[in-house]
């Protein structure tokens, strides 16, 4: 399981989202370009110590992200708000990659077609969405929850 981010603008997210993946034992992939230098004083505040434990592989383009996805032949996973499946009826693979898009544009059409499977988590009506790191952390935590438990809880039969 891996968190790709297609060109992050905002380095705070970007930084939270890689100590979430140390945290978690997942890889991750940053898309560029990304609207701040890696040596951004706030991406380093919100990546803390954190970022010398995360595996983190930068993509000079989508195209060569693209490139290497296909080669390894791992599944796309694309978090928007303009999905119409919910990202808690999905049902998750080890291989897969969570996409998540520039905080201030989403991603490119191009992006949209590559995704093997669009997913939306669901919010309040006249709400636009979540933090894109909060999003990562939600979806992250339900695609887990299913690797390591595929069959849902255990039955711990009738209580006396």
């Amino acid at each position: 399981m891996q968190i790709a981010l297609f060109q992050p603008d905002i380095p705070q997210n970007t930084g939270t989202i890689l100590r979430l993946c140390a945290c978690l034992g997942m890889a991750a992939h940053i898309i560029e370009p990304a609207g701040f230098p890696v040596s951004d004083r706030h991406f380093r505040r919100a990546g803390m110590d954190y970022l010398d434990h995360v595996s983190i592989t930068r993509h000079d383009s989508w195209t060569k992200f693209e490139d290497w996805r296909a080669a390894q032949g791992y599944r796309l996973l694309l978090f928007t708000t303009k999905a119409a499946s919910d990202y808690r009826d999905f049902h998750y693979q080890t291989s897969d990659i969570l996409l998540f898009g520039r905080e201030s544009a989403g991603v490119t059409d191009a992006v949209v077609e590559a995704a093997d499977a669009r997913l939306v988590i669901p919010v309040m009506p006249g709400l636009r969405s979540l933090n894109v790191a909060m999003s990562a952390a939600m979806a992250a935590g339900e695609a887990l929850r299913q690797i390591r438990n595929p069959s849902g809880p255990p039955d711990c039969g009738p209580q006396d």
